[in-house]
């Protein structure tokens, strides 16, 4: 998948949960990547944000964020 489509993927995820309160809308964005996002989008998702994450909601920066840290052990 191209950047620009997986940026507005996750950032569409991002938009549904916004209205909720924070912790809730990044424990809500972080589980639909996890469940629904196959190992390949991740793994994309995860290096772009790396790269320096342009264009992604804060709420999806913060999910991968949870995600990175479950992966290696480390708190978020």
């Amino acid at each position: 998948m191209d950047d620009d489509k997986m940026v507005r993927q996750a950032n569409q995820i991002a938009d549904y949960f916004k209205v909720y309160p924070q912790q809730r809308a990044e424990e809500g964005v972080e589980g639909h990547i996890r469940k629904f996002w196959e190992p390949r989008m991740k793994a994309q998702l995860l290096a772009y944000a790396a790269a320096g994450g342009e264009g992604l909601h804060p709420l999806v920066l913060a999910a991968i964020d949870s995600i990175r840290s479950s992966q290696t052990g480390e708190p978020a």
